[in-house]
C-alpha cells in the first residue's frame, strides 16, 4: 500500500502461529489492519468535527469485519477517513480501530464520535489507553441505527418518521414537539425512546 500511496497510516497486529504440537517459533500470522490514505488525513481538517463508525461483515473466502470511519465536508459529502480489517466487532478490535483512528487521523479536540449502540463501541471509547478522554470528545448515538431498533420493535413507520425527525431536531421546541407527538400516538414507544441511555 505505502509504494501506491506513499505516507500511507498502516498499522497492523498478528497473533502467534500454532499446530498440532503447539507454537511455531519465528511465524506469525495476521491478526487485524489498520489504514488511512494521506489525503483523507489531510481532508479531514477541513471537515465538520464529526466522525461515524461502522463495521459490517465480510462474506466469501475470508471472514471478518471491515470497520470504517467517514467524515462529512462542507458540502455535505462523505470522506472516508479509516478503515481496519479485524476479527469481529469485539471490544479489542474496536479498541485496535478507535485507537489508531484517535492517534493518526483525529487527533484534535472536541470531535464527536457517532456510532450505534454496540456494547464494544462504548467500551472501547471509554477506554482511557484510546485516547478519546483527553483531548475531550464526545460520543453520541446513529439516530438512524435508533430509527432502525425502534422499527424493528414497533413496526409502524410513521412513527419512525417522528422518531428521526426528532433526532435531527436542531432546536429543543422542535425536539418537544416531535417527542410529544409519538408519546401521543405510542406511550409505550415514548418509553422506550426514554430507556435509551443519554450521553454526557
Amino acid at each position: 500500500m505505502r509504494t501506491f500511496a506513499p505516507g500511507t497510516i498502516i498499522k497492523m497486529e498478528t497473533i502467534p502461529a500454532y499446530n498440532e504440537h503447539g507454537l511455531i517459533n519465528g511465524m506469525t500470522i495476521f491478526h487485524r489492519l489498520f489504514w488511512a490514505y494521506v489525503p483523507c488525513i489531510s481532508a479531514f481538517k477541513f471537515c465538520k468535527p464529526i466522525v461515524q463508525v461502522d463495521g459490517t461483515w465480510l462474506y466469501g473466502k475470508y471472514k471478518g469485519t471491515l470497520l470504517v470511519a467517514v467524515a462529512q465536508d462542507g458540502n455535505d459529502n462523505i470522506i472516508p477517513i479509516a478503515y481496519a480489517l479485524v476479527e469481529g466487532e469485539t471490544k479489542e478490535a474496536w479498541s485496535f480501530f478507535l485507537r489508531n483512528l484517535r492517534s493518526h487521523v483525529t487527533p484534535q479536540a472536541n470531535i464527536c464520535l457517532i456510532s450505534d449502540r454496540h456494547e464494544s463501541i462504548k467500551s472501547a471509547y471509554n477506554n482511557l489507553n484510546n485516547g478519546w478522554q483527553h483531548p475531550p470528545s464526545k460520543h453520541v448515538f446513529c439516530v438512524r441505527h435508533i430509527a432502525q431498533n425502534f422499527a424493528r420493535e414497533f413496526k409502524d413507520n410513521a412513527l419512525k418518521n417522528k422518531v428521526i425527525s426528532m433526532g435531527y431536531s436542531i432546536n429543543e421546541s422542535t425536539y418537544r414537539y416531535y417527542r410529544r407527538e409519538i408519546g401521543i400516538v405510542n406511550p409505550e414507544a415514548l418509553k422506550w425512546l426514554d430507556n435509551i441511555p443519554r450521553q454526557d
